[in-house]
């Protein structure tokens, strides 16, 4: 996981806007949300393994998922890019099991926070600073 500076942490603003200005930049609200934080999340590479998370804090309202509206105001914090690498192919431990296919769907990463190239660091300084210099000011 790799840090990055970025003019926008510490922003407060309405999450419905948040969200729908990265949406523009294919942003989505990450799978781990909750009602109290989150990510906003965009893959870099075809493969996603490679991913530019901005985190954010829910500092007033009520965060109800990627709802189409939401009272929510959220803070954001310092964004970093980070790697997974999953396992490829079949799992040859698998078993066919009702139960188990329901709990256990998805393997785990192999590594959840494996290094992360020069070339990865280099497109997600460069998002940025395009979300930046088209951040509407408020």
């Amino acid at each position: 996981m790799i840090p990055l500076k970025f003019e926008l942490v510490d922003r407060e603003e309405a999450f419905d806007e948040i969200r729908n200005y990265l949406h523009e930049f294919d942003f989505s609200l990450g799978g781990n949300w909750d009602y109290e934080h989150g990510y906003f999340d965009r893959h870099l590479d075809e493969a996603h393994k490679v991913w530019l998370r901005i985190p954010f804090e829910v500092t007033h309202g009520a965060l109800d998922g990627d709802a189409d509206s939401t009272d929510a105001i959220i803070h954001l914090g310092t964004p970093f890019v980070l790697k997974h690498i999953y396992n490829e192919g079949l799992d040859k431990e698998a078993k066919v099991n009702f139960t188990g296919a329901m709990i256990d769907q998805f393997q785990e990463p192999i590594d959840k926070d494996a290094p992360v190239e020069d070339q990865w660091v280099d497109k997600a300084k460069e998002l940025l600073q395009k979300v930046e210099l088209s951040f509407p000011s408020s």
